[in-house]
C-alpha cells in the first residue's frame, strides 16, 4: 500500500546542490505553489554590476521545480521563458513565487514572479512542465 498524500519536496531540495550553492531558501510550499528567496552576492553580478540573468532564471526555475513536483512522480521542465523587467544588484533579496496556472494530464503551465526587497517585479518567468513515470526520490509512487 502506498501513501496517497502529496510528498514534500524535501528529498529533491536536499539533493539540489545548485540551488544550495546559490544560497536559495525555500519559504513556502503547497500544492501547485512555491516561494523561494536568495540574497544576491558579488559573484552573481555580470560585467555591468547588475545581476546575471542566469542567476535570476535559476531562482525562478527552482521555485518552478518545487511547485510542479507536488505529485509522486518526477516532473521536469519541458521549456521556460523569462522576461527581465528591472535590474538588481548586490545585497538585494530576490523572491520567486511560482503558481500553477493549468495542468492537463502530464503537462503543466506555471507562472513565476520574481520580486526585489520592495516587492517590485524584476522578472516574469513562464514554465512548461512534463511529468515522468519516475518516482520522486524517497517516495513509493502509486501506479498510473
Amino acid at each position: 500500500m502506498t501513501d496517497a498524500s502529496p510528498p514534500s519536496n524535501g528529498a529533491m531540495m536536499q539533493n539540489d546542490r545548485a540551488s544550495a550553492a546559490l544560497g536559495m531558501v525555500v519559504r513556502a510550499v503547497e500544492p501547485g505553489r512555491a516561494v523561494v528567496s536568495m540574497v544576491l552576492r558579488d559573484d552573481m553580478m555580470n560585467g555591468f554590476d547588475v545581476t546575471h540573468g542566469g542567476i535570476v532564471f535559476a531562482l525562478a526555475d527552482t521555485a518552478f521545480a518545487i511547485a510542479c513536483n507536488d505529485d509522486h512522480h518526477v516532473t521536469l521542465a519541458a521549456g521556460a521563458d523569462i522576461t527581465f523587467l528591472k535590474p538588481t544588484a548586490v545585497g538585494q533579496t530576490l523572491t520567486a513565487t511560482a503558481v500553477l496556472r493549468t495542468k492537463n494530464g502530464r503537462s503543466g503551465l506555471y507562472d513565476v514572479r520574481v520580486t526585489n526587497d520592495h516587492n517590485v517585479p524584476v522578472a516574469e518567468f513562464r514554465g512548461r512542465s512534463r511529468t515522468t513515470n519516475l518516482p520522486l526520490p524517497g517516495t513509493a509512487a502509486p501506479s498510473r
